[in-house]
């Protein structure tokens, strides 16, 4: 079966395993499988069914969790939370987005708490499958480890963004809910530690070889490149230059030479994307970020990030769209083309761009600056940018690795921010986001778990 033409089944099957959709996060209570729902045994006996498990775990990241291309994923709120989008929503019930733009974001703000919800929503699911394959009897032992791996995955990732956000974070690491209700958080130190641990088990578990040829689901060198992420953020050079070289090196992966063709789903310098609902449906994304001939009702690219491209610069060209309306312009993010019949496009969650402009940036810092230079050619290049030669200062080649990024990946799982917090760059927001405070570069915790649980106590400085 293909992933998401069994939406109907997989909500029986995690509905029955997952106890968050039968109460929800906030009352986790035990209560009988429903007569029509099948409990976690009968879905972990087969291979069939514990796959829907994991489509139910990838329906709901791309519909509402940090990895989502929608309105509440990371792309959207840290986006503009930075100084790569404008928010145009008026004050209402989007207000916490609107909140979030002006930096104004207080404890009970409706997007802060919405991401954190969907986000430990799906670790549940995550450890509900991961629990069901390590218990399963029937399961080969291939695909135990496979879907393990791929519900551990899963876990880590969204823990990884959750701890960029927030900072110390709680780690439920099972579906005890009498465990998971009265946990404190975990030092981000503790946390970066659990997912290094994590992010190699994933990668011992899961191989290569991708499980469809729409690479719609991770594989080994996801896990790896997480681990690359998470040894950056540890500050573990030297670590994270061998596992980065791991993946650049594999013949899975091809350099897409075609500016226009990056966002198409059949290229192969995509490490993962996530496939839409419905066959030919559009992507969030576009979704989200299109307008025309009217002003942006949700968000426009901020002057600050168009001003960064050059004029040859094809990224200019081909991903930034004007949209004129009598005196005013705005600038479109129009990397996703299609907003009706989409055959040809799914949601880039990693692409091999991203793993050259870390191995950069990692070189970089162990001052191997002739050999990281051709890392950050290969998009320059690409744009019509002359190639970068003889810089010879540290600081230099890390700055263009900064702005390579930028434009590169606007709009694209919230690198900016994640981009700006590794680098300790984020206090230079001040310059073009008045509110901005020294404290932002953490989220609150949403005041409805201090409620709940007061062992999330302290609450986050500034809040």
């Amino acid at each position: 079966m293909k992933l998401y033409r069994i939406i109907d089944i997989i909500n029986m099957l995690v509905v029955g395993i997952v106890l968050y959709l039968l109460t929800g996060c906030e009352n986790m209570l035990e209560v009988d499988t429903p007569s029509n729902q099948l409990d976690a045994g009968q879905v972990f006996e087969n291979v069939q069914t514990a796959n829907a498990a994991l489509a139910g775990l990838y329906a709901n990241i791309w519909d509402n969790s940090p990895l989502s291309g929608g309105s509440q994923g990371s792309g959207v709120l840290l986006g503009s939370y930075t100084d790569d989008l404008v928010c145009y929503y008026s004050s209402g019930e989007t207000s916490g987005a609107l909140d979030l733009y002006n930096n104004l974001q207080i404890a009970s703000n409706s997007a802060v708490y919405m991401y954190w919800s969907s986000a430990y929503k799906e670790v549940y699911m995550a450890n509900a499958i991961i629990e069901g394959a390590e218990k399963s009897k029937s399961l080969p032992e291939a695909e135990k480890n496979r879907i393990k791996g791929e519900a551990l995955l899963m876990r880590s990732i969204l823990f990884f963004y959750l701890q960029n956000v927030f900072g110390d974070i709680p780690m439920p690491l099972t579906t005890d809910y009498k465990i998971n209700q009265s946990l404190s958080k975990t030092p981000s130190v503790e946390v970066l530690s659990r997912l290094e641990s994590d992010f190699r088990e994933s990668a011992d578990l899961l191989s290569d070889q991708y499980r469809s040829a729409e690479r719609i689901f991770p594989n080994r060198k996801v896990a790896q490149f997480m681990l690359g992420k998470t040894y950056m953020l540890e500050g573990k050079w030297n670590e994270a230059e061998g596992v980065l070289q791991t993946i650049v090196s594999s013949p899975l992966y091809t350099f897409e030479q075609d500016i226009t063709k990056v966002f198409q789903k059949s290229g192969t310098h995509i490490l993962w994307q996530l496939k839409p609902k419905n066959t030919n449906d559009p992507t969030l994304e576009v979704q989200t970020y299109y307008f025309s001939g009217a002003a942006p009702g949700l968000y426009a690219l901020n002057n600050d990030l168009v001003g960064s491209f050059s004029a040859v610069d094809k990224r200019r060209q081909n991903w930034v769209a004007p949209v004129t309306v009598g005196q005013d312009t705005w600038y479109r993010a129009d990397k996703y083309k299609n907003r009706a019949a989409n055959p040809t496009e799914y949601s880039v969650v990693f692409r091999i761009e991203e793993v050259y402009l870390h191995l950069a940036e990692v070189l970089t810092r162990q001052n191997k600056l002739s050999q990281a230079l051709p890392y950050i050619n290969y998009t320059r290049i690409r744009a019509g940018l002359s190639a970068l030669t003889g810089m010879v200062s540290q600081q230099a080649v890390l700055e263009e690795v900064l702005l390579e990024n930028r434009r590169e990946f606007f709009c694209e799982m919230g690198h900016r921010f994640t981009d700006l917090k590794r680098f300790g760059r984020l206090s230079t927001l001040t310059s073009v986001k008045p509110n901005w405070k020294e404290y932002h570069h953490q989220w609150p915790i949403p005041q409805k778990e201090l409620l709940l649980n007061p062992n999330l106590k302290p609450q986050n400085n500034g809040y």
